[in-house]
């Protein structure tokens, strides 16, 4: 570590980025991300809500008790019973921390908590001293601290940090707050109150008018050495400050930044599409930093000044961040030693040989249809195998479609339920459409296609393909995902995948904060 101070990363994609409609993760896919996380070096994890639902809180306990190079962390509002869940999911975490809030804003207090200000100081302070009673970690914000009055940001973070917290967030709940307003609150802040010298100020901001990233940044400028953020911006409504281009800023413009981090760039590219595979959310081409344009260039002009020299057009190596990274493609005669290697290398380990497998069979049957396989592939394979081990209610089996130009398509869908096989025919105005409505047939979900997206894994006519299928039902929103080098396979996998994140909404999270921070 240079002169520079540091400046630590605080990770939320496992619970504010899940909150994201339709991005419930199952616990082995978030334990993926946390091991991708670690491997980043990613200081701060945040794992979950623990007292959510008791998915939530076994998810947490099992990040907590895997997760060793990174501290693990369970949000929780100011109330003992979520302070108490927190401290039991992270009972054996080699660093574990609670993070506590309650909201500090004229409205919220007035409308939502229904509390005076004097009430909402005494609570966060006796909220504060029962986490710290149980680990010596404790992050607390100020919910809405964007449209806070500044007082009484003074008043409650002086107090909470005489309680014992160690770290202070300053949240944008609302994506509300214009970069040099949200700095210059962070400076008054840590100017104004006596002992801001005895905690880590931190950021967290929402992108609804796309400046999470500006806000977060400026934040730093002024005294900010915390900064919360997820993988590809993920995040409920417009998302959050991204990971990735939070931490390139700040690697890209030593000259402007006296911070730096640990974070290991070279796995921002490989944990950006894990990340979008598992939760179906596509990242889109002129994303920066992980968007497959980033470092693309078709301006002649362009492409012969990076030809001449690199930095003429380039202010960062794509090495630097993950592209190009992988020199082994799997194929056909791969075996199952230097497919395991692969796939460790990437952050899956199997848990039992049933899982290696079956992952290597869908492997196998991969690779004689496409000659080169690449990490994505290997990605979206592992997750599918999981769902397959799962044995979840509803079972692809088979697909057959007939669609020619001037005919009706048809479609044959053979699927189990509940370990039943059953099958069913249907029409449509195209294939994709005819084997949704046969699925639908056997499965009579009464629900509504909110979204239909198909995305490319890899380049190439022998691509798979990744499709995405939003349904809603009675308020419940989830996302189904399926991946094939036939794009109607994929599609119906899709379908039956969200069917099954549907069947399991009743366990899924009831979120008892539904603007948390």
């Amino acid at each position: 570590m240079s002169a520079n101070e540091k400046l630590v990363v605080f990770d939320t994609t496992l619970r504010d980025g899940e909150q994201s409609p339709g991005a419930s993760m199952t616990q082995d896919e978030k334990l993926r991300i946390a091991k991708a996380l670690e491997r980043m070096r990613v200081d701060v994890i945040e794992a979950g809500f623990a007292i959510a639902s008791q998915g939530d809180f076994e998810s947490v306990q099992a990040i907590a008790n895997t997760i060793k190079d990174s501290t693990i962390c369970s949000l929780s509002r100011a109330m003992d019973s979520d302070i108490d869940r927190a401290a039991e999911a992270l009972k054996n975490a080699n660093s574990g921390r609670i993070h506590t809030f309650i909201a500090t804003s004229p409205i919220h207090m007035e409308h939502k908590l229904r509390m005076s200000p004097e009430q909402v100081v005494e609570q966060a302070v006796h909220a504060v001293k029962r986490a710290r009673n149980l680990v010596a970690d404790v992050e607390f914000s100020c919910e809405d601290a964007g449209r806070s009055e500044l007082d009484f940001m003074c008043r409650i973070i002086e107090a909470v940090i005489d309680a014992g917290a160690t770290t202070i967030n300053v949240p944008d709940t609302v994506g509300y707050a214009m970069p040099s307003q949200y700095g210059h609150t962070m400076k008054q802040l840590i100017e104004r109150i006596p002992n801001s010298d005895k905690a880590i100020f931190s950021v967290h901001c929402h992108n609804d008018l796309g400046l999470a990233v500006a806000n977060s940044l400026d934040a730093v400028m002024n005294g900010a050495r915390q900064v919360e953020c997820t993988i590809n911006g993920l995040g409920e409504r417009a998302g959050n400050a991204s990971l990735e281009e939070i931490v390139m800023a700040i690697k890209t413009r030593p000259d402007f930044f006296n911070v730096e981090t640990n974070i290991r760039t070279e796995e921002i590219v490989s944990t950006s599409r894990l990340v979008s595979s598992v939760t179906g959310f596509p990242v889109q081409p002129n994303k920066a930093i992980v968007g497959a344009n980033a470092f693309a260039h078709e301006s002649g002009i362009h492409q012969d000044g990076v030809i001449k020299h690199r930095e003429t057009y380039e202010i960062m190596k794509a090495e630097d961040v993950g592209w190009n990274a992988n020199k082994m493609v799997m194929g056909k005669h791969s075996g199952r030693t230097a497919f395991r290697a692969r796939l460790e290398e990437l952050g899956t380990v199997f848990e039992t040989s049933q899982e290696l497998n079956e992952a290597f069979i869908r492997f196998k049957a991969l690779a004689d249809k496409k000659h080169e396989i690449f990490d994505e592939d290997l990605q979206a394979l592992v997750s599918d195998t999981q769902k397959f081990v799962a044995s979840e209610r509803y079972g692809f089996v088979s697909l057959s479609v007939s669609s020619k130009t001037g005919d009706v398509p048809d479609s044959h869908i053979e699927i189990t339920v509940d370990g039943e096989a059953k099958e069913a025919n249907a029409e449509g105005a195209g294939p994709v459409d005819a084997t949704f409505k046969a699925i639908e047939v056997i499965a009579q979900s009464n629900t509504n296609l909110a979204l239909f997206s198909v995305n490319a894994i890899t380049s190439g006519t022998d691509s798979q393909g990744e499709v995405v299928v939003r349904l809603e039902s009675g308020g419940r929103i989830v996302n189904g995902r399926g991946a094939d080098v036939d794009i109607v396979v994929a599609s119906a996998k899709a379908y039956v995948d969200a069917l099954n994140h549907l069947e399991n909404a009743t366990n899924e999270k009831g979120h008892p904060q539904k603007s948390a921070v």
